[in-house]
């Protein structure tokens, strides 16, 4: 949950809502979110399954509804590695100026530059073999990143904000406060994706691990989360007057070297901000990888991705196919950025929707399921505000296609397994009559 969107888009954020509404927004959401957190807590002891949204919906939806809901959150998961392997280069760069040469093209009017390349590609090929050998090396990566990401940046925090003024923070919002808060809130559940993907990796955890700590690890991922965003915000907005920062390239390294004087501030936040890049990158490209493995275990696409390494027993082919579509889109470089950023949030809605209408339906209890409906109204409202033109923020045309081209992939590798079904099974029927 914790990547580099808070070094990477602040500008974007104050921009947006200034530092109360973006500050508001951020833990509005967090607090939104528990109870969509409290239905994955009731799904993983129900029905402890990689493939996630689409074995809830499977419970009450046709099979191919299912198969959409999951390929639709599959794309709130892929879509972040990309986006991880792009902004290495870019923080990268703001150390090391010379990275910024050697220009290949340029997509959308952004420049690529081959350095910047060849640190994505090589980020990417170092957590696939991580994954590759297992989930265990992966979670102890994961778990010391993200500790090292909390500790670094409270300490760059804290000697920011105490040489900060409040006199920085006015104006409190950008827009008016309602509208501040609801341009912010409409990102939100992109950079808080992440809590869901804990009952991706259930079927991998220790047998002695209770479906309950699940539910808590859920609750704490959405607290920790939804309080660094909050304390990012204001460190940065006390630390300089926001709207100087408004774009800005690493807003909030500027803002912590103005409050202080110094350079090592700035040294200090890009190393936390590669730390996080690497665990965030680290932990969707395990949810990504064992969605796409759940997919191919079930038929719905090639069986090939439901196949496990046989030393290893890791899913190896779905990590390679993550892998290759990573690699891919890091070709696109910076111009990907800020519009993966709305189609995510999107994705993320739309499968926490699900998964909440999914556990409405099926549990008899009054109480899980008023909190069930409760979660399913907060989603449907989040996702609302990204498809609907009343909206402001709502997609743009960029953001309909790129959304379009996804199902079209889904549809392409869906049928593509109904046909090799099909052809099996009428193979093993003709086998059947010559004998």
């Amino acid at each position: 949950m914790i990547g580099v969107g808070w070094l990477v888009l602040m500008d974007d954020w104050l921009g947006r809502g200034g530092p109360f509404g973006a500050m508001i927004a951020f833990a509005l959401g967090g607090f939104v979110l528990l109870p969509v957190g409290y239905v994955y807590g009731k799904w993983v002891e129900r029905l402890p399954d990689a493939s996630g949204e689409a074995a809830y919906t499977a419970q009450v939806f046709p099979p191919v509804v299912s198969y959409f809901t999951g390929w639709i959150m599959l794309l709130a998961y892929f879509i972040v590695c990309p986006w991880e392997a792009i902004a290495v280069g870019k923080l990268a760069a703001y150390l090391f100026p010379s990275i910024d040469s050697f220009e290949l093209y340029r997509v959308a009017g952004q420049p690529v530059f081959l350095p910047r390349l060849l640190l994505g590609i090589a980020l990417t090929v170092f957590l696939a073999i991580l994954n590759y050998r297992g989930i265990r090396a992966s979670a102890t990566f994961q778990n010391w990143i993200t500790s090292a990401v909390l500790v670094l940046f409270g300490v760059a925090a804290f000697f920011s904000a105490s040489h900060g003024s409040a006199a920085n923070l006015r104006p409190a919002f950008q827009h008016s406060p309602f509208v501040s808060i609801l341009l912010t809130l409409q990102i939100v559940p992109y950079f808080m994706t992440g809590f869901e993907s804990v009952p991706k990796v259930a079927e991998e955890a220790h047998p002695e691990f209770r479906s309950r700590g699940f539910s808590r690890a859920i609750v704490l991922a959405l607290f920790v989360g939804a309080a660094f965003y909050v304390l990012s915000i204001g460190a940065v907005s006390l630390a300089a007057p926001w709207q100087s920062l408004r774009g800005k390239r690493f807003a909030t390294a500027i803002a912590f070297e103005h409050a202080i004087g110094a350079r090592w501030p700035v040294s200090l936040i890009l190393v936390v901000g590669i730390l996080g890049l690497c665990q965030c990158f680290n932990g969707n490209f395990v949810a990504a990888s064992r969605l796409l493995f759940s997919f191919g275990r079930r038929g719905t696409i090639s069986a090939r991705f439901g196949s496990l390494h046989p030393a290893f027993q890791t899913p190896s082919v779905a990590i390679l196919g993550v892998t290759a579509g990573t690699l891919l889109a890091v070709f696109l470089g910076d111009s990907l950025l800020v519009p993966v950023t709305e189609v995510g949030s999107m994705a993320s809605a739309f499968g926490w929707l699900a998964a909440s209408v999914s556990l409405a339906l099926v549990e008899r209890k009054v109480r899980i399921r008023g909190i069930a409906l409760l979660g399913s109204a907060v989603s449907l409202l989040l996702f609302a505000m990204k498809v609907m033109p009343s909206f402001p923020g709502h997609f743009s045309k960029a953001e309909w296609v790129a959304l379009a081209i996804w199902l079209a992939l889904g549809m392409l590798l869906h049928w593509g397994a109904n046909s090799a079904r099909g052809e099996g099974a009428e193979l093993t029927v003709r086998s059947k009559r010559a004998e």
